[in-house]
């Protein structure tokens, strides 16, 4: 049964309940839960926790890919991009988190928010949030990885921003390249363009991708896109 919302959004709505309701937040939990169809919270969560959409795109990839996750502001396309990579070690890889868009604390309490003791990893996250990140310098850093790594990058757009930088598609180019030599896997978070909240469309599509400067999006191998809980999967052709 999939969720209206991501679970994190619906523990937000069972504390805003709570206190409007001036009840006790399981309660708020357990009305939250039965409206998206479950007995009780504890229901919800058993069942969140065998089956969710970054465990279910993990489940397709493989060594070498290039990913794309898409959507506007606030459909939670950087959590995904942030519980994939906690997901990554269950897959023998280290994560790292490559921002341009957010800072360290921020990036870390994502991860709290979304419910994981990174404590009980065996292997650390690595968080990067230098100005310098571009595709160069995520290379650099994935090249000293003791292990097979497991990459996301918030975002697509904001790798060619500085002027000295390569443009944006030499740099995916080169990301692909490195993917496949090593057995990376590499996840870009990208925009999605204003233009699509005008259109009669349910759900983002490759031609939504906000490019400033051209890209070949055919270098990515798996593309997911997300609008009002809503996912769409889908591989190149």
């Amino acid at each position: 049964m999939r969720l209206s919302s991501p679970i994190y959004t619906l523990k937000r709505k069972a504390k805003l309940l709570a206190r409007d309701k001036d009840i006790r937040l399981h309660a708020a939990l357990d009305q939250i839960a039965t409206k998206e169809g479950f007995r009780d919270w504890s229901h919800l969560a058993s069942s969140y926790s065998k089956t969710t959409l970054a465990k279910e795109i993990m489940s397709q990839l493989n060594p070498g890919d290039m990913v794309l996750i898409g959507a506007r502001p606030g459909h939670g396309k950087t959590l995904l991009g942030l519980e994939l990579t906690a997901l990554a070690e269950k897959d023998n890889r280290t994560g790292y988190v490559f921002s341009l868009d957010y800072n360290e604390t921020d990036v870390w309490d994502w991860f709290e928010k979304l419910g994981f003791d990174l404590k009980e990893h065996d292997r650390p996250i690595v968080v990067d949030t230098s100005d310098d990140i571009c595709g160069a310098h995520i290379i650099e850093r994935l090249s000293n990885a003791p292990d097979h790594a497991f990459a996301v990058v918030d975002y697509l757009q904001l790798l060619d921003q500085k002027r000295s930088n390569p443009p944006l598609e030499e740099q995916v180019q080169a990301l692909k390249e490195f993917a496949i030599k090593r057995g990376a896997i590499v996840v870009l978070i990208s925009q999605i363009d204003r233009a699509f909240e005008l259109s009669s469309t349910d759900m983002p599509s490759i031609e939504d991708i906000r490019l400033p400067n051209p890209v070949d999006l055919s270098l990515f191998d798996k593309r997911c896109f997300l609008h009002d809980g809503e996912v769409q999967i889908e591989k190149a052709a």
